[in-house]
């Protein structure tokens, strides 16, 4: 590994190497188009660690202003696709794809085979066969005009508009599948639904595509966010968060995560899919970008860029050019002598365009397009210089958005989305949610298993780099140079950590990691004629996604005992490995395990599964107490997925995006996954035939979540060998700290044999459940004293997981331990029965600022208490929105989008009156 450098040597040596890179004008579409990030979002959220350092919102109560965020992506794509339902981001366009197959298939589940039409993207459509091989899903490629549905065939995916621009009637498509008892999935230009008739309103089934376009940068492909939307009636079977609105104990309306229960860490092997890193961050700024331009200033700017399209077609065909479809949107589909020949007279001139196959070439427009794009695109097609052009040459086009597809339906008519068109209003309304949520910035978030370290800033500034923001991620690679001189680096360095002979970067989040790491051996065993192994052990101690990526892989699980200490009952792995032996493919191990111990017989552990003919797949997830240390390369796992947004310094952006790289030994790297890359349409080769690897692509851009891999390469580089060792020991250290502290109050449950912990802890709080105290009442009065609570409830029901990171300073440990301390007398007084058991600090926690100025107070201790237990509350508070919200109600009453204040059951007309004119910073929640 390299030494050290400083913050600004080290943003140096990356400036120097990113520009490397060309930034050429980028007409190739497919997905990914430039546009404007609107400074008062990019300065305020996206450079914003305010924004950028929070954790999911499993803690609702402070948490209320990404949900709210969130909730308006929600109400923004159920609006623009006219379906009753759509959830909080996935991670791509292609894997929300596939998701998308994968719902179908659950809704007609005795069916086998899914159509992709062929005028999809071709990189959703080589994600969705990489999804379907292990399942067995028979996948037919085709021209959906011309397709044929029958009782085999449980879903069909198109893409509106077209990959090459054609606008299509799908209607009757769609009738045909219903009639058949199929699915429909349109993979729709989240843009063009401004303008274009919804899937909901031609009868699809769901609608899934990216929001790249409203105001997150290219990013060489990523992180974006993907939408998914859906149905009422297919919703427990959607993947990914949904969030939803219940009230709270004063029966104000308030905001939290919906039908938790559909998730992969409760239902496991069973659950809806393995998503567990969505693309919160990007939906954010997606969801702003939509507050911001409202829905006229977003039509303003689709019409724009169709205006501009429509231009260039005129023109073109002014030249005698042939036009492939006269319907369009902003891609129109040109049929040139010979592709390869314009594409590269165009990269001459600074400009790229899009290959659809040997003589024909998409050129495709976006926010950024100008006039004078119009002129150099038509200099290219005529061979002449732009100065050539007349100024006649461009006239005002007709529109070419067929009579079938206009939309008449209106769009995004809620408060949110046209009350803050001013810089001042969007100002003050994003300051207003970033107040309402609980960052870094506050505090340290202690959650086991997560690794909530702080981002250096210095690591932030690369991803507003135009070498890094506004690179396509199917740029000719003579333009990318920079980039893939970055990404192999980090792959070389990653792989000297971990010990392992090669890295992939593609995986975007570590549950595509995890898949990924899983058709990795999956495909090394059919490649040794063993294709018969589908046997995946996996011990209880396992992180939740671990069962869901098994059954995704197409493997069958099977549970493997813990002993009481918390290490893997090896007794019961021997058994388990000798009963499976002629079916074992992989055993699923987290190390340190999720109980925050080493696992002390871990080699052993392998050297078992290795001898019955399996592979061990190694959840890096806790690879922040062995970086420096050790490396599961050399003590027997032959895969480990790594979390970048926890180990390597990613902020988790209140739920993603993350990244998931997985590292191999020599014997699996061939199994690595493959890249698509649209250039092979140059040749006139589908990507999807083209790869040649064994394993498909398991992201839609060939480096996943590109841009935000510079900030892990910053950590590395700012850290050096030594930094990262150290790291490691000071997040053990940290740990240790805490454990010993709280020990005499809250049992460390796990330990090892010297009685040390590894990089997180789990104490005990199960014993207060006869005195009628929960572990969620410690974690809601924890609010009270400025924190965030630990991991609650996982690995063990009725505990808490802490990881400090070595992030924190030891005062900040204290802090923590203190107000944990401090928590505990309160229940010892519960337990005595000094305080009531119902009306007491902790079962009303957490405290609002609403609740302590109200006239009105009738609990036994006195504001002080409530809401200022600890002297530094009283020099800064963190004030939670909203007072302790009612799950229960909101998963029997599920709104999932911005409703009408009468919809509120349950309410009083006097309240519901109370709030909406009162309280208007909730608003935006109400139509």
């Amino acid at each position: 590994m390299p030494e050290a450098k400083s913050e600004s040597e080290a943003l140096a040596e990356l400036g120097a190497i990113s520009r490397k890179n060309t930034v050429a004008r980028s007409f190739i579409g497919a997905g990914y188009y430039d546009c404007v990030t609107p400074a008062v979002i990019q300065r305020n959220i996206l450079e914003n660690p305010g924004w950028y350092t929070a954790y999911t919102p499993y803690q609702a109560e402070i948490a209320q202003g990404r949900l709210e965020a969130l909730l308006n992506f929600q109400q923004m794509i159920m609006d623009l696709t006219a379906l009753d339902i759509a959830n909080a981001s996935l991670l791509d366009e292609a894997t929300a794809a596939a998701e998308a197959m994968s719902l179908c298939r659950a809704v007609a589940p005795n069916r086998k085979a899914f159509f992709v039409a062929d005028n999809c993207h071709p990189q959703t459509i080589a994600v969705v066969q990489t999804r379907a091989k292990p399942l067995g899903i028979d996948i037919k490629i085709g021209d959906y005009s011309h397709f044929k549905f029958d009782d085999t065939v449980f879903g069909a995916l198109v893409q509106y508009p077209a990959t090459d621009g054609g606008i299509y009637d799908y209607s009757e498509f769609v009738k045909q599948a219903h009639n058949a008892g199929a699915l429909v999935v349109v993979a729709a230009d989240i843009l063009a639904l401004t303008l274009l008739k919804p899937p909901g309103e031609f009868g699809a089934d769901v609608a899934v595509g990216s929001t790249q376009r409203f105001g997150v940068p290219l990013g060489f492909g990523g992180p974006h966010a993907a939408y998914f939307a859906t149905r009422d009636q297919h919703k427990r079977h959607m993947p990914g968060r949904l969030v939803g609105v219940s009230h709270d104990k004063e029966g104000r309306p308030a905001y939290r995560l919906a039908l938790q229960t559909r998730e992969q860490h409760i239902r496991r092997d069973r659950a809806t899919s393995n998503i567990c890193t969505a693309a919160v961050f990007p939906a954010v700024i997606a969801s702003m970008y939509a507050v911001y331009h409202g829905p006229h200033g977003l039509r303003a700017i689709a019409k724009g860029v169709h205006r501009l399209t429509s231009q260039l077609a005129d023109g073109l065909h002014a030249l005698g050019c042939t036009i492939t479809h006269e319907d369009f949107f902003d891609t129109i589909s040109v049929e040139v002598k010979s592709g390869s020949a314009l594409i590269e007279h165009a990269q001459k001139v600074g400009c790229n365009l899009r290959p659809l196959g040997p003589r024909a070439v998409a050129v495709s427009l976006d926010e950024t397009t100008t006039p004078r794009d119009i002129k150099l695109l038509m200099s290219i097609f005529r061979g002449t210089t732009a100065r050539d052009l007349a100024a006649d040459d461009l006239c005002e086009p007709p529109l070419r958005i067929p009579q079938f597809a206009v939309r008449t339906s209106q769009i995004l008519s809620h408060p949110a989305f046209n009350t803050h068109h001013t810089e001042t209003e969007m100002l003050r309304y994003i300051k207003k949610l970033e107040s309402r949520d609980l960052s870094l910035t506050t505090s340290m978030i202690p959650l086991g298993s997560c690794t909530m370290k702080s981002t250096a800033t210095a690591a932030m500034f690369p991803i507003s780099w135009p070498e890094v923001s506004k690179l396509h991620p199917f740029a000719p690679g003579e333009q990318t140079v920079g980039y893939i001189e970055i990404c192999k680096q980090l792959e070389e360095w990653l792989a000297e950590i971990t010990g392992f002979a090669a890295v992939s970067l593609q995986p975007n989040a570590g549950s595509q990691g995890e898949f990924a790491g899983l058709l990795a051996i999956r495909e090394y065993h059919a490649s040794r004629n063993e294709a018969h192994r589908n046997v995946c052990l996996i011990p209880t101690s396992a992180h939740g996604t671990n069962p869901a990526s098994a059954v995704m892989a197409g493997f069958k699980v099977v549970s493997v005992a813990c002993l009481k200490d918390g290490n893997i009952d090896l007794a019961h792995l021997r058994a388990k490995a000798d009963e499976h032996a002629h079916h074992l493919a992989v055993l699923m191990v987290t190390y340190p395990s999720t109980h925050g111990v080493f696992e002390p017989a871990i080699r052993e552990i392998c050297e078992i599964v290795h001898r019955h003919g399996g592979q061990v797949y190694l959840d890096g997830a806790n690879m922040n107490a062995q970086v420096g240390l050790c490396r599961p390369g050399d003590y027997g796992a032959d895969v480990c997925h790594l979390n970048l947004h926890k180990t390597f310094g990613l902020p988790h952006g209140g739920g993603g995006a993350g990244v998931g790289p997985i590292g191999v030994a020599k014997h699996l790297v061939e199994f690595l996954p493959a890249h698509s890359s649209i250039r092979n349409l140059q040749e006139g080769q589908p990507p999807w035939q083209a790869i040649g690897n064994r394993v498909g692509p398991v992201s839609a851009a060939p480096y996943g979540s590109a841009s935000i891999l510079t900030i892990s390469w910053m950590y590395i580089r700012m850290l050096g060998a030594e930094g990262l060792k150290r790291a490691s020991e000071i997040a053990i250290l940290n740990a240790n700290y805490i454990a010993k502290r709280l020990d005499p109050y809250f049992p460390v449950l796990f330990r090892g044999k010297h009685g040390l912990v590894a990089h997180e802890c789990i104490i005990d709080l199960r014993q207060w459940k006869r005195a009628g105290i929960e572990v969620e009442d410690v974690a809601k009065r924890l609010m009270d004293y400025g924190f965030h609570a630990p991991t609650v409830s996982f690995p063990v029901a009725g505990t808490m997981l802490i990881e400090p990171t070595e992030s924190e300073p030891q005062h900040e440990l204290d802090r923590f331990c203190e107000a944990m301390i401090s928590i505990h007398a309160e229940m010892e007084a519960i337990a005595s029965g000094k305080h009531d058991r119902q009306n007491n600090l902790l079962k009303n926690a957490p405290h609002t600022a609403r609740q302590i100025a109200s006239d009105k107070w009738d609990r036994p201790y006195s504001r002080e208490q409530a809401a200022f237990p600890a002297s530094w509350t009283r020099e800064h508070k963190f004030w939670p929105a909203v007072a302790r919200i009612d799950n229960l109600y909101g998963d029997k009453n599920p709104f999932c989008a911005c409703p009408s204040m009468k919809d509120f059951a349950g309410m009083t007309d006097e309240i519901c009156d109370n709030i909406a004119h009162d309280d208007l910073s909730l608003a935006p929640v109400f139509s």
